[in-house]
């Protein structure tokens, strides 16, 4: 039986991929929460700041993806780049996480349904959702490809359309009422409320709404011609990704009060009180709340069919590596790798637990085991392109010969870490500060943060001591298929020159 996926992910399913995964209920339904707690100035600084940390993480994985296109990269860059037993710990990490983070999804349709059909129990939407997302991945990833193309599509026209009504309602269209302008800004204590600490809360809250950008790296493995559409898409989504999040949350800012209390509620329940659906109301859209509830489940089967292909992938990629059984490293006809899959929805089916224990109470807890798992990735990522570029030059690589060049390198992958690294570590950051003060203890509360950075550690440190020989790659030792050809091709000139002389 094959091992090998298809290439058949052109450029639009690439951008989409990417742009679709950073945009969910991070956007839709928390960002009012953000524009309470840290005031207009305060909320637009920290999209912005989090927005430049994607920025540099983004670029930095297209100049790997383009360079080793290949479906499982954070597991494989790492191993490559800086030593075996990060790469395994990066790809158990992200599979887990993304396989959780499935049953997360699942459990959060349950919670939008229930909005239209409150007597219908909760695992029945379940089991017809992850019907669905199986079923989009067992046929190929093209398919897998435009169900996404239009989960996003749907997305990205939501905001659009929000943007676009929350500009005429400034004008006064069609209320004839103008907005208030700049007076929003400064009610209370805007533009920024709260000081440094509410900043601070609401950049780690931010710092979930990127996750899912990365998704583009996986899909490289099966995208065609990379060298191409890989650097195309990533030049692309950070532009309107952040373009996105910025217009959207001067659009809110401008038209609802930071201190709106409304604003507050965050949860998937208060789709009607959404910054989206409250604006849409003034707007004048008939059943606005039933038109984003629509969104927000859209944006849930997104986050939970993408979901589903990363971690697909990378259980694939481990299995060929030898670091998983090898079963999952096998490939239907169509190029899907189905046992890996079967293996990833067994997982997931976690969301059945909500028949026992509750749909919130599943929620929370499958959310908390798979907090840190987007951190990580991305903390590896930076590590990574760091790494991957010094070799690359210590061993005479030329830099133009790169299908794409991420800019501000050494900068930009040390500001992207020390950001990344900044925010995950203030993930609770109340309770850590009490615990150096001695003010109290919140071992609970500190152990659901931080569990994802623990057992990561755990599988680094684990692989480590079962694998003695394995150490830090070296940059001499790296391995660089085109600096090779080269210096094969000049030794073969070389010797043919010596020859006719």
């Amino acid at each position: 039986m094959s091992t090998t996926l298809k290439r058949s992910l052109s450029a639009r399913h690439l951008t989409m991929i990417a742009l679709g995964g950073s945009i969910g209920t991070g956007l839709f339904v928390a960002s009012g929460a953000v524009l309470s707690q840290a005031g207009p100035a305060g909320a637009l600084a920290a999209y912005a700041l989090i927005g430049l940390m994607v920025y540099f993480l983004m670029t930095g994985l297209g100049e790997l993806a383009a360079y080793e296109p290949v479906s499982g990269s954070f597991a494989t860059y790492g191993e490559k780049y800086v030593d075996e037993g990060f790469g395994f710990a990066l790809g158990i990490n992200y599979w887990y996480n993304w396989a959780i983070a499935i049953a997360v999804d699942l459990v959060a349709a349950q919670l939008v349904m229930a909005w239209w059909f409150p007597q219908v129990p909760g695992w029945c939407w379940s089991a017809l959702f992850l019907s669905v997302i199986f079923a989009f991945n067992w046929a190929s990833a093209r398919t897998f490809g435009e169900a996404e193309f239009w989960f996003a599509f749907v997305k990205v026209a939501a905001v659009v359309v929000f943007i676009i009504a929350g500009t005429l309602l400034l004008f006064g269209i069609p209320t004839e009422v103008p907005g208030s302008g700049l007076a929003n800004w400064t009610v209370g204590d805007g533009p920024f409320a709260g000081g440094f600490a509410a900043f601070f809360a609401v950049a780690m809250a931010v710092g979930y709404s990127f996750q899912g950008t990365e998704l583009i790296g996986v899909a490289a493995g099966e995208s065609k011609d990379p060298q191409k559409n890989l650097p195309k898409a990533v030049k692309q989504i950070f532009r309107r990704i952040l373009l996105f999040y910025i217009l959207s949350t001067i659009v809110m800012s401008l038209l609802i009060p930071y201190t709106d209390p409304r604003l507050l509620k965050n949860d998937l329940a208060d789709v009607a009180v959404s910054p989206f659906t409250l604006v849409f109301e003034n707007a004048g859209l008939v059943s606005a709340a039933s038109v984003m509830n629509a969104v927000i489940l859209t944006t849930v089967l997104s986050a939970g069919n993408s979901g589903m292909y990363a971690a697909t992938r990378m259980l694939h990629t481990l299995a060929l590596a030898g670091k998983m059984p090898k079963i999952f490293g096998q490939t239907s006809a169509s190029g899907v790798p189905r046992n890996a899959l079967v293996a990833t929805t067994l997982i997931s089916c976690l969301c059945f637990l909500t028949a026992f224990y509750g749909d919130r109470t599943v929620y929370f807890w499958l959310l908390n085991t798979t907090g840190m798992g987007g951190f990580i990735c991305w903390l590896g990522m930076a590590v990574s392109h760091y790494r991957f570029r010094r070799g690359y030059v210590a061993q005479g690589g030329r830099l133009e010969d790169l299908p794409y060049r991420a800019p501000f390198f050494p900068v930009g992958p040390a500001i992207a870490f020390a950001i990344c690294a900044f925010v995950a570590a203030g993930q609770n950051y109340e309770a850590l500060f009490d615990v150096f003060t001695g003010t109290a203890f919140d071992g609970q509360g500190l152990l659901a943060t931080y569990v994802g950075l623990l057992i990561f550690a755990a599988l680094w440190i684990g692989y480590r001591i079962t694998h003695p020989k394995v150490r830090m790659v070296g940059l001499r030792e790296m391995r660089f298929p085109d600096i090779e050809a080269r210096k094969a091709a000049e030794s073969s000139e070389a010797g043919a020159t010596k020859t006719t002389v």
